[in-house]
């Protein structure tokens, strides 16, 4: 997965790759479950997205991307989180404005 992260330069990489990681941590099938994301805001402004993914039998995933820090957290179904990642390149600027839309 480490070399994924490496290729991540979009908003949309990010959802793939988001979605990939929530579904192998809990072994569902990718073409089945479907993910939701909702921006976070501080201060007025967009500072990450909150990913969402519900499975079978109420198993619910999710993810925050922190954007001021670049950063990706990942939490199981009992809310522990199971992986921290550091993405190596920031969002293009067209993408971050984007979210803003979002």
């Amino acid at each position: 997965m480490g070399e994924y992260v490496n290729r991540i330069g979009s908003l949309n990489d990010l959802r793939i790759y988001v979605h990939k990681t929530l579904c192998e941590k809990e072994n569902l099938i990718r073409d089945q479950f479907s993910m939701t994301e909702m921006g976070l805001m501080r201060r007025g402004r967009r500072c990450g997205l909150q990913f969402s993914m519900c499975g079978p039998r109420s198993v619910r995933l999710g993810a925050i991307w922190a954007s001021d820090h670049n950063l990706l957290y990942f939490y199981d179904a009992c809310g522990i989180r199971f992986s921290k990642i550091r993405l190596r390149q920031r969002l293009l600027p067209d993408v971050e404005s984007n979210i803003d839309a979002a």
